[in-house]
């Protein structure tokens, strides 16, 4: 299997197939726990971490395991991965790692994560594998901090807030409201709001896609075509 170029391992990632907007997998967590940006920031990076670090160890074995237990192998190290996670959120941002709760341990069972390890990882060498793990993980991130910021600012009136419990005592200040005595609005907050956050944001993408195809339609060459001259005659 020929190697995907690095631009359209990262074109991949980050647009062309994104796991939120394209794939549309590990919807769990993320419609879940988007509900403020520091929510979303603490479980994209879990995410990204997890599916590097197991793109990465699934290329370095891809050529040792067999087929029977190919599957249960890349669950292994995946689970190997989110407890490296959760031990690192636990040590450092403890009370971020209870607010996001079985989410993170959840990451295991995401299909983006056990699919990029079936569908590129072991199929690729070490370096491409990590790079579209990295990629897919900062995609997933990208989303989740986009839709994060939607709902808390529709839903709360504020934005980056509690941002210290990810970052220490210097993101303390960071949070703001851009609306004074702004009135909740409970939908954004709760998941329907994420569904149509989510929509939204698909909607977007879809409609800057058909706009750059229209666009380049619209800048390709006209090429003149022969024309054919009909000839009637009779046989004798």
């Amino acid at each position: 299997m020929a190697t995907k170029p690095s631009s359209e391992i990262i074109r991949d990632g980050l647009w062309t197939n994104n796991p939120a907007l394209v794939q549309v997998l590990g919807l769990c967590p993320l419609l879940a726990v988007t509900s403020t940006v520091v929510n979303a920031i603490g479980l994209g990076l879990a995410t990204l971490l997890v599916l590097t670090g197991s793109n990465l160890a699934v290329s370095l074995i891809r050529n040792f395991v067999s087929e029977s237990v190919r599957l249960p192998a890349f669950v292994m190290i995946i689970a190997s991965f989110v407890t490296c996670a959760e031990l690192l959120m636990q040590a450092y941002t403890y009370e971020l790692y209870q607010i996001l709760g079985i989410f993170i341990p959840l990451i295991v069972t995401n299909c983006a994560i056990l699919g990029r390890a079936d569908a590129f990882a072991s199929k690729n060498p070490p370096l491409p594998a990590a790079l579209d793990g990295a990629m897919m993980g900062i995609g997933f991130l990208v989303v989740l901090v986009l839709l994060g910021a939607m709902r808390e600012l529709v839903g709360q009136g504020t934005l980056f807030v509690d941002m210290d419990l990810l970052l220490g005592p210097m993101a303390e200040d960071w949070g703001f409201h851009p609306l004074e005595q702004y009135p909740d609005v409970l939908f954004m907050v709760l998941p329907p709001g994420a569904f149509v956050g989510l929509g939204l944001l698909i909607a977007l993408k879809n409609g800057i896609d058909n706009h750059i195809k229209a666009r380049r339609k619209a800048a390709e060459p006209v090429v003149a075509g022969s024309k054919r001259v009909r000839v009637t005659g009779h046989v004798s």
